[in-house]
């Protein structure tokens, strides 16, 4: 099986007017928008002929509507699964889109998209080189296995919260479902409940409440499930001699890891996507940064947030946080007098205008952007809102990635140093001595020491699989017992 074609096909998609905003190119609005044209240095492949069969991953999907939306769950239903209109063959919530075709595994090359009814649990990584995640969690699920697997799985009534002191039948069923006999709530069954719900994503507190019972009663094979779906996300990732060096952007976990070799030598938090728009399963090139970026401001916080002050306060609103209001989106846009424009008629939405911010500490883009160019308007870079990574709220963003230390990422990229510009109040853009992959992906199961930690769900996509393939992971999760 050979890759023909790249994701220059993409083109078509329709992209949000955050998006849009984010991107220094010439946009078209509104109305299905053109990739960005390439930078010199780094020239596209030319685009496949209409006729051409691409691979299923990197095949043209069919815009509809406002593909980049993806509503959050509603109660009691699994969500759209990506933000983006991907072809049929792809299985979205666990296939990753490659902007880049050298960047696509040998794994997916050589298999394809995933099929949960082929799935089996022979280990993988024993015949065939693929990245270190997948082993680790391949481990990490025999691990959960042999201490959650074991214990029986007999369910927990509902009811009122359980604690220490308590006695009584859910209880004793509590105990059972521990392997522990009596039916006094004590320090060895609190000991029990704050490591099943440190594993499992809650506040090991030993406090029975009805979250903690629920997961209890979803029983072990539910999330020997899950872990298969992120055994299969990790294999979409690059074997150690496919890319020596390159960074996973992991929006299940909101962190950021740097790899050379086959191993992490670093990690930071991340803000990734919310769930309305969550940050893409997708790979390309880090091929430059901005350093000192603009901010231009997305057109509905033209239109819903900074139109209103202005329109209220005047424009010094404007003048005193260094923006700028430009013609248009394109490369040659020129500055007008906000005096000229009608800030009533872009609050109502009769005028739009393009606003943007001069580099500085308080523009949202922070100190640098690191560019990967992609159809979907997706980057990383600096923030100048620190406080979202203590306390971490970490999927707060519009699909974007803010990282936690620029500099530290910087430094890795470029090889040792953290480029800076010429002027302070101007962007410009610096290429990476060699560009470098960064694979965005959705682990839920992180593997530990002691075998698997699960991460809340945000965006609704392990639901979706559950939904659709129950019965096929069911039966492969039999299978490995």
């Amino acid at each position: 099986m050979k890759i023909g074609h790249s994701l220059i096909a993409l083109g078509a998609l329709t992209l949000p007017a955050a998006a849009l905003a984010q991107w220094n190119g010439n946009w078209p609005v509104p109305g299905p928008v053109p990739p960005p044209p390439p930078r010199q240095a780094y020239p596209a492949p030319a685009a496949a002929p209409p006729a051409a069969v691409a691979e299923p991953w990197m095949a043209r999907p069919a815009p509809q509507g406002q593909p980049w939306q993806s509503p959050a769950a509603e109660q009691g239903k699994s969500p759209a699964l990506e933000p983006i209109d991907l072809p049929p063959a792809i299985e979205q919530g666990v296939d990753m889109i490659y902007i880049d075709e050298d960047l696509v595994p040998k794994a997916v090359h050589d298999n394809g998209t995933m099929s949960f009814a082929a799935w089996s649990g022979a280990p993988v990584d024993l015949f065939n080189s693929v990245n270190p995640i997948y082993t680790d969690l391949r481990r990490g699920l025999i691990k959960y296995q042999q201490r959650w697997g074991s214990l029986p799985q007999d369910p927990v009534p509902n009811g009122p919260t359980l604690k220490t002191g308590m006695t009584g039948e859910r209880v004793a069923a509590l105990r059972e479902r521990f392997g522990l006999s009596g039916d006094k709530y004590d320090a060895a069954l609190a000991a029990q409940v704050k490591e099943f719900q440190a594993v499992h994503g809650f506040k090991p507190d030993g406090i029975a409440g009805a979250s903690t019972i629920e997961a209890l009663n979803r029983g072990a094979q539910y999330y020997e499930q899950l872990i298969i779906i992120n055994m299969e996300r990790a294999k979409r990732l690059p074997a150690p001699e496919e890319q020596r060096k390159y960074a996973i952007v992991d929006a299940g976990n909101a962190r950021l890891s740097l790899w050379e070799n086959g191993r992490k030598v670093d990690e930071m938090k991340v803000v990734v996507g919310k769930a309305e728009t969550a940050t893409p399963m997708m790979a390309a090139y880090i091929k430059y940064a901005s350093v000192n970026p603009y901010w231009n401001v997305p057109p509905e916080l033209v239109r819903n947030l900074v139109g209103p002050r202005v329109a209220a306060q005047g424009v010094s609103y404007l003048t005193d946080r260094e923006y700028q209001v430009l013609t248009d989106y394109s490369d040659n846009a020129q500055t007008i007098d906000p005096h000229t424009v009608d800030w009533q008629a872009v609050v109502d939405g009769r005028q739009d205008v393009r606003l943007r911010r001069l580099p500085s500490p308080a523009n949202s883009m922070g100190m640098m952007k690191f560019m990967l160019p992609n159809y979907f308007g997706i980057y990383l870079h600096d923030s100048p809102e620190k406080d979202h990574f203590t306390k971490n709220e970490l999927w707060i963003s519009n699909d974007c990635v803010r990282v936690e230390d620029y500099k530290r990422l910087a430094t890795w990229l470029f090889g040792g140093y953290v480029p800076k510009g010429h002027d302070p109040k101007v962007e410009e853009e610096v290429d990476l001595p060699k560009p470098v992959p960064v694979y965005m992906t959705y682990l839920t199961a992180q593997p530990t020491a002691n075998g698997i930690q699960f991460m809340p769900d945000h965006y609704g996509r392990d639901a979706h699989l559950m939904e659709r393939f129950g019965t096929q992971l069911m039966a492969a999760v039999r299978g490995l017992r």
